[in-house]
């Protein structure tokens, strides 16, 4: 497993995501999968920027391991900010057309939807929220 720790500030967006990419170019991930991962990434990412410590700033811990059977990729986002568990929040409407859904949870809904697995728990104080993606 690699780690980053970083200032949840969407301007380090460019540092998290070439730190991800790193690691899946160095497993020959996919390209179609590469920019998937790298949609849930930017979103997982700018949330916890946006929203975890407002009005003040905290550090994320971005975690990415690989693994072989099947072949494939964790990654873990941490955050020290209020606990807010982004799987509990209703899916939008996506049969209505973007003047008439609620906004909001597109994004986390994307993600749901790309990902192989999305789970949340809340520990010690931290959110933590990881994504998994087969590779094959």
């Amino acid at each position: 497993m690699k780690e980053l720790v970083i200032e949840a500030d969407r301007n380090n967006l460019p540092e998290v995501q070439a730190f991800i990419d790193g690691e899946l170019e160095s497993a020959d991930c996919p390209m179609l999968t590469q920019i998937a991962i790298d949609v849930a990434v930017e979103e997982l990412f700018v949330n916890i920027a946006n929203y975890a410590y407002s009005p003040e700033t905290g550090n994320a811990v971005v975690q990415i391991s690989m693994h072989d059977e099947p072949l494939s990729v964790e990654i873990t986002f941490i955050d020290g900010g209020r606990q807010y568990n982004p799987l509990e929040r209703t899916d939008p409407d996506t049969t209505l057309s973007a003047k008439q859904r609620k906004i909001g949870g597109l994004g986390i809904f994307m993600v749901k939807e790309s990902m192989d697995q999305v789970n949340y728990e809340y520990k010690d104080g931290q959110n933590i929220l990881t994504i998994k993606k087969n590779l094959n």
